[in-house]
């Protein structure tokens, strides 16, 4: 997690409840993006503090290499 005083920014990569969104808000800057490609994630995925994903998104080596905040 960031080590300043701004919200964490977290991507949503695949569909989650509404209900879900609403919690990570409180505390968080969160966008929503599905459909993303392994490229598209990887260029998206440095200027965030974290990931969600379900089944629908592959989170691979280089994504993980990739995300240095997360």
């Amino acid at each position: 997690m960031n080590s300043d005083k701004r919200r964490p920014r977290i991507l949503i990569g695949d569909q989650i409840h509404a209900a879900g969104i609403a919690l990570l808000q409180e505390f968080a800057d969160v966008d929503v993006k599905t459909g993303l490609s392994p490229d598209d994630l990887c260029a998206l995925i440095p200027a965030y503090d974290g990931l969600i994903v379900r089944s629908a998104t592959k989170v691979t080596a280089d994504v993980i290499r990739h995300g240095h905040e997360v």
